[in-house]
């Protein structure tokens, strides 16, 4: 059987679709040093939505890869990490967006980021903006330090065809997006493939 072709996600944009229970998502890095956002919502309760705060908790650690469970906000697991090439992404920073840009970066005319692309994206599905949690931000790298806890946002350490593969443990709604913050992509802005198997 012939595997399920490759969807591509232009640069800043996103996308959202259902993955079934036991489906598999594998999103790929296609040139390098790129982050997707993502977010996943139990698809027969969208109150139920992927947490951050839940899930570093419970690993007691901030840095997540292969065998890692995703929890929800109601501490059932989501989505489980089931193959990683890269082993470093970040689950402490919020999608970027319109804000993201003019408060940090000082944009007086700024792209609505991934928080935008995130919400255009997942609105058929009823989910509205204040809905949209901490992201999964597949291959971002954000170290900390260890002495001041001061975070910084270095280039992603993913290459060309780098990927991480998650399967669903229920039914649910995913957003994803091709990151639109310069910072986050070592200064350039480029696509993200995913696949969906099973």
């Amino acid at each position: 059987m012939d595997r399920p072709a490759v969807q591509r996600i232009a640069p800043r944009t996103g996308v959202a679709f259902t993955l079934d229970r036991g489906q598999r998502l594998t999103v790929i890095d296609p040139n390098g040093e790129q982050v997707a956002d993502l977010v996943a919502y139990n698809r027969h309760d969208i109150g139920e939505v992927i947490s951050s705060g839940r899930t570093l908790d419970y690993a007691s650690r901030i840095y997540l890869t292969t065998g890692d469970p995703l929890y929800s906000n109601r501490s059932n697991v989501l989505l489980r990490i089931v193959e990683d090439t890269v082993g470093r992404h970040d689950f402490l920073l919020t999608p970027c967006s319109a804000d993201t840009f003019r408060i940090i970066y000082g944009d007086t005319d700024p792209h609505r980021g991934c928080f935008g692309n995130l919400a255009a994206a997942l609105a058929p599905y009823g989910i509205a903006p204040d809905a949209i949690p901490v992201a999964f931000n597949c291959f971002m790298n954000v170290p900390i330090d260890g002495t001041t806890g001061a975070l910084t946002v270095e280039p992603p350490l993913s290459r060309a065809g780098d990927r991480i593969a998650f399967v669903a443990e229920t039914d649910l709604i995913i957003g994803l997006t091709a990151c639109s913050a310069l910072q986050s992509n070592n200064g350039s802005f480029k696509p993200i493939d995913y696949r969906v198997e099973g």
